[in-house]
């Protein structure tokens, strides 16, 4: 695909980058940048638009999305503004009550904060015989009634579903709600919203699903943006057999959608109480596993990741405890497989210098910070300094990747830039605001790696209205600034996806 952007500024990515000061034209040919210049000449056929002074940065990435359950959850009952037990349960009983014998699917709670553990008999009790699945904001455990345990073929219990039980059933909740929602145009209508905030690709996390339904639906307009696609242990077997190695295109589509990492779960949330610490939780007492637990052993962790490196995949290690982490690290010592730490919400000082050693990338979700602020001075007392600690790893030489976790956290980078930058939601003061991101240091981490627009760059573009870089009369100024970034055009290969020129 060919675009010529005329009259645009370039944004300056990373510490050296010195672009021209005056607004240039920048020329895409097949896909790629072969033109930066001032009054470039026409080219016959080449779609044009004129930025008007406008800043053109590399598109936004988002490193973390779980594609599926971020297209579905428009259709879900939100539950995120329940702040107890009985608040849920209320919104669950008004939806079966209006809706009789149409199954329920819930997400958003987040029962980190609540001071009881919650059961399948009260759920029953407002549900009746009406299937009902209500997951929490995490996305790592789900408070299920008895009809919809029975009808997933799951032990009747009591109590919350959590972890690998939980991620294992997550594919099987289509025999209980069907497949709406989860049409092409449905993804489309997703992949247009990301569009439209800036977004030029992602990596799809999703679990339960396979590289067909990727195939399927890019042959069904949804050829939109960049796609990362990641495996997890049950399908490693095929992508291995099939001699896919990460960044080769998936049979069937072109080199926009490629193949990702292995994704491993190696511990579970704060949330959840589950990601695995150094130390106890504050409410040790009621927890069956006072320090979290891991969802492998060492020898299991280690195994996994010596078959993605031999296959030549990288691999996505989700760890979120202290202790989740240093095991990760030395698995990834111990291999040699390369990727990255998967959130990495708590880290003891010395990994993260570890992890600059190892040449680990954290892929981390500053939206996250802002949920989990209150839980985290609740639950990990004496330890917010550790959490979301962006500058340390930034000044160690870690490589930053931003994302969302999304539907945990909107599919919207500049939310995720704004949190690293401001570190509050609300009026108070930035959360550990020695470590906060600069805003070029957050754009960076946010672009895929690349720098300055320039020859040899992907055509993979935006054109934003305002300068990302500007900064307020305080953080919260450019928090607010950066939340409501507006995108005026955004192209992937030199197609534009999105535009309001």
């Amino acid at each position: 695909m060919s675009l010529l952007i005329r009259r645009a500024r370039l944004v300056p990515i990373g510490p050296a980058a010195a672009p021209p000061q005056h607004p240039v034209d920048v020329l895409v040919e097949d896909g790629v940048v072969t033109t930066v210049a001032a009054h470039l000449d026409p080219r016959p056929g080449v779609e044009e638009h004129d930025a008007d002074g406008r800043w053109c940065a590399p598109g936004l990435w988002d490193q973390h999305v779980h594609l599926t359950q971020w297209t579905l959850s428009s259709q879900r009952l939100d539950l995120a503004a329940a702040r107890s037990p009985e608040q849920v349960l209320a919104l669950a009983a008004e939806r079966v009550a209006s809706l009789p014998g149409v199954p329920v699917i819930g997400w958003g709670h987040r029962p980190g904060g609540w001071t009881r553990d919650v059961t399948v008999a009260e759920l029953d009790a407002v549900t009746g015989e009406t299937p009902v699945v209500l997951i929490a904001g995490d996305g790592h455990h789900a408070w299920l009634n008895t009809t919809a345990l029975m009808h997933l073929a799951m032990p009747v219990r009591d109590s919350v579903v959590r972890e690998t039980e939980w991620f294992a059933v997550y594919p099987r909740l289509v025999t209980l709600f069907g497949s709406d929602g989860t049409s092409p145009d449905a993804f489309r209508r997703t992949l247009d919203a990301a569009a439209a905030r800036g977004v030029v690709g992602l990596v799809d996390f999703e679990f339960g699903g396979s590289r067909d339904d990727w195939t399927e639906r890019w042959g069904h307009d949804c050829d939109l943006l960049r796609v990362r696609w990641a495996t997890y242990a049950d399908t490693l077997d095929d992508v291995v057999a099939a001699g896919l190695r990460t960044g080769d295109p998936l049979p069937g589509c072109d080199d926009r959608i490629t193949m990702g990492p292995l994704k491993i779960i190696s511990d579970g949330s704060l949330n959840t109480r589950t990601a695995w610490c150094c130390d106890p939780y504050s409410d040790a007492h009621r927890l069956e596993h006072p320090a979290g637990q891991p969802n492998l052993s060492g020898a299991e962790l280690r195994e996994l990741l010596a078959r993605a490196h031999a296959g030549g995949l990288e691999v996505a290690t989700h760890a979120i405890g202290d202790a989740a982490v240093a095991e990760a690290l030395g698995a990834y010592a111990d291999t040699g497989a390369i990727g990255s730490i998967e959130h990495a919400q708590l880290v003891g000082r010395e990994d993260v210098c570890r992890m600059a050693a190892l040449g680990v990338r954290a892929s981390v979700q500053p939206a996250h910070l802002l949920d989990d602020r209150d839980l985290t001075e609740l639950a990990w007392p004496g330890r917010a300094e550790r959490c979301f600690a962006f500058r340390w790893m930034l000044d160690d030489g870690v490589e930053l990747a931003l994302g969302s976790d999304a539907p945990v956290s909107p599919l919207d980078p500049w939310l995720a830039i704004a949190a690293a930058v401001h570190r509050s939601a609300d009026d108070r003061d930035p959360w550990h605001a020695e470590q906060a991101l600069t805003p070029a240091e957050a754009l960076a981490a946010s672009v895929d790696g690349q720098p300055t627009v320039g020859v040899g760059s992907p055509g993979d573009l935006v054109l934003l209205d305002a300068d990302p870089l500007a900064v307020g009369p305080d953080s919260a100024a450019t928090g607010a600034a950066l939340r409501s970034m507006p995108v005026a055009l955004t192209a992937v290969a030199g197609r534009v996806v999105h535009s309001t020129l």
